[in-house]
């Protein structure tokens, strides 16, 4: 009667007999770093895929993986196929540019801190000015025919902003107060200096 096969078991005889193949196999333990070498590395495809894979474990067991950066978090810019000018834009983030942007990339900028800026306002026909002044720029900037980044900011809606203006400082009123910390109490008295002693 056949024994049953052992997927582990024969994967781990696959591997050491690829790494014997390879030349990776010499009896040491698996915990010991392998030889890096041009000579040592396999030349079949599927020793390689072996050989990579345990140079990656290799790796991991002394810790070169520990503390990357964004670990645990998603990764910045991974999104970048869809956008073309991806480059421009991670450029401009990393070395805190300002004041210099195209027009397109400016307009996407104050879209993105417009509705703070209003909140900011207390006269509903100051907001009113301050978005028709972002629309204009916004029709300015499509008839332009300089070359650049293509403008992609929507129009705002005056009307639709203003109330969601006026609905975020009805919440912002009807909020109740932060309870507020109260300020340590200054002592009356205070500990005298040596120089005040010979007083």
């Amino acid at each position: 009667m056949a024994r049953d096969a052992d997927p582990a078991g024969h994967d781990e005889a696959a591997n050491r007999a690829a790494r014997y193949r390879a030349g990776l196999d010499d009896g040491s333990s698996p915990h010991d770093d392998v030889d890096d070498s041009p000579a040592r590395r396999p030349r079949r495809p599927e020793d390689q895929a072996l050989w990579v894979d345990q140079q990656i474990r290799a790796a991991i067991e002394r810790g070169e993986f520990d503390d990357l950066p964004h670990a645990g978090r998603p990764l910045p810019h991974v999104d970048t196929a869809s956008n073309p000018n991806w480059w421009l834009e991670r450029l401009i983030e990393r070395e805190r540019i300002s004041g210099v942007l195209p027009e397109a990339l400016q307009l996407r900028k104050d879209d993105a801190t417009l509705d703070a800026e209003l909140d900011r306002v207390a006269v509903e026909a100051e907001v009113r000015r301050r978005l028709e002044e972002f629309n204009a720029r916004i029709l300015e900037a499509r008839r332009q025919l300089q070359g650049g980044p293509p403008v992609i900011t929507a129009l705002r809606d005056v009307e639709v902003s203003v109330a969601a203006w006026r609905e975020r400082r009805r919440r912002l009123a009807q909020a109740p107060p932060r309870p507020s910390v109260p300020s340590p109490r200054r002592r009356w008295w205070r500990r005298r200096s040596p120089d005040d002693r010979g007083r």
